[in-house]
């Protein structure tokens, strides 16, 4: 068995819930959470009085420990309140992407077995459609309530002082639920000693300087942006300006109005800083690090980023399963394409997904991670947890990897992604780098299509500045890629489909007229 070990040394692994672990990065007279829209901010004395109240009065109704508290809502400052106040209180969070229908969000409320949602008004209907038939009592509305609706401000109760009393190694603080490549979405049980470590091992690894603030747009109901910036980012002594959604020029607006030094972002993201014309506009130069993760970002648009802001562009691996931190870049010593090396207390394997037998450095193969980050496993889904952590705890990512001489971790693309061309295996994110080291190209993404002959082939779908032809294109690209990967087909669209993480919904676009 070949083993890849952190060249860091352990941490060690803490009792401390995850708000009380929070709680020891924060200054109580600094600004802590801004609104970024309206400006309205949190201090860091008023976010843990909020907790603190609102624990107490989740306690008093009867939705304190042993509960699970449903979250809809949208990057607020007071998603973080009740978030944490329901950890606090002994209970349960599971995170709803508020995009969900009505179906969706049933699914996750029966699936988690909430007792009470919290959402905000402009949710409200399809809060109301989708408890009905589940175990929720009540919905609370975060701001004015609509008739018949529970306001936030309701549940402020006398201030639980302590957290109450958890198992931090078993009890299961937060539900977020994967995405999935196939099926339903999974529950993904993590624990507080999950979360705790992560942030530790993140931290070692990460540069927070006390006091700083970033601009938080990456969604809270995912994990990246619940930990890397709701907790990892707070406990490192940081602060957030949240951004209910994502708009380019606000995000700008934002991060040079508070000379944020770190940016916390998604390919599509990358790909905007790299070309998007806006961005000219804006006095950028105190950007210290843009830190991409929750996809594969080609080595070239990072490398156009950093060179066009004059910053260093960096990369982190990780996935919801793993609280989600894995491996992450520095600045000093990051590696074009790479996500970085392997963090503290984490072991990883690289394995032949058919034989399951190690591969030496240099050898893609399916990531195999273990540590103490590694989830509990899914809700009510044994047969799953069995696929995904097998024998000696091992985590199987699904994701294609290799590890270069010095230990940084290369992400080829998904296991389930790639394309199979007469028994050649085409990874999607190969060719799309390439397709987004075109001039004209702005977007991209790589399908594999039914072929008579070859079982599979390669089809792509771009967004453009100016009209393409699969000849063109096929022109620029086929010098530098092997025969069976050309493209056999390529389909001008307005937007590519992606998930509030950045990832590409290859599922839609299999979907696609086009495609059939």
């Amino acid at each position: 068995m070949t083993i890849i070990h952190s060249h860091l040394p352990d941490v060690a692994l803490s009792d401390k819930s995850i708000t009380e672990r929070i709680f020891e990065g924060i200054d109580p007279a600094r600004p802590l959470l801004i609104d970024g829209p309206t400006g309205r901010t949190l201090s860091g004395a008023q976010f843990i009085g909020g907790v603190k109240s609102l624990a107490g009065g989740l306690t008093a109704r009867g939705y304190g420990a042993g509960k699970t508290l449903a979250l809809m809502a949208p990057n607020i400052p007071e998603y973080c309140v009740v978030f944490h106040a329901m950890a606090w209180a002994g209970g349960t969070i599971t995170t709803i992407n508020p995009t969900y229908t009505a179906h969706e969000v049933h699914h996750q409320l029966t699936d988690s077995a909430a007792d009470v949602l919290v959402t905000i008004a402009m949710f409200a209907d399809t809060a109301r459609e989708a408890i009905k038939g589940t175990k929720v009592r009540e919905i609370v509305i975060i701001g004015d309530a609509p008739a018949g609706l529970v306001p936030l401000t309701d549940l402020m109760g006398a201030p639980v002082d302590a957290q109450v009393p958890v198992d931090v190694t078993e009890h299961v603080v937060v539900l977020p639920y994967s995405s999935g490549t196939t099926g339903l979405p999974k529950g993904v049980m993590l624990t507080h000693r999950n979360l705790v470590v992560n942030i530790d091992q993140s931290l070692q690894s990460t540069d927070v300087t006390p006091g700083e603030l970033t601009v938080a747009f990456l969604p809270f109901f995912h994990i990246y942006g619940l930990e890397v910036l709701m907790n990892i980012y707070i406990a490192g002594g940081g602060g957030l300006v949240t951004m209910p959604r994502f708009d380019l020029e606000q995000f700008l607006t934002l991060s040079q109005k508070y000379r944020t030094p770190r940016l916390w972002i998604v390919p599509p993201v990358a790909l905007a800083l790299a070309k998007h014309p806006l961005v000219d506009r804006f006095d950028l130069s105190f950007i210290e690090q843009i830190n991409s993760a929750a996809a594969p970002l080609g080595a070239d648009v990072a490398e156009a980023m950093g060179q066009r802001l004059g910053t260093k562009a960096t990369q982190g691996y990780g996935m919801t399963e793993l609280s989600p931190v894995s491996h992450i870049s520095r600045p000093a010593d990051a590696r074009a394409g790479s996500s970085g090396k392997t963090i503290a207390n984490t072991q990883c394997r690289v394995v032949d997904p058919e034989t399951l037998q190690d591969l030496p450095a240099g050898t893609d193969g399916e990531l195999w991670v273990r540590g103490p980050q590694v989830m509990k496993g899914y809700l009510n889904n044994p047969g799953a947890t069995a696929e995904t952590i097998v024998e000696g705890g091992w985590l199987r990512t699904g994701d294609i990897a290799h590890f270069d001489a010095d230990g940084y971790l290369f992400i080829t693309d998904r296991l389930k992604e790639l394309i199979k061309v007469k028994g050649f295996q085409v990874a999607p994110a190969e060719l799309e780098a390439l397709l987004l080291s075109h001039p004209a190209i702005t977007d991209a993404a790589v399908i594999g299509i039914n072929d008579p002959e070859a079982g599979e082939v390669p089809m792509a779908f771009v967004t453009a500045t100016q009209p393409l032809t699969l000849a063109q294109v096929s022109e620029f690209n086929e010098p530098q890629i092997a025969h069976y990967k050309r493209l056999h087909r390529l389909e001008l669209v307005d937007e590519i489909p992606k998930s509030a993480s950045g990832k590409i919904l290859r599922r839609l676009l299999r979907e696609h007229p086009a495609a059939q």
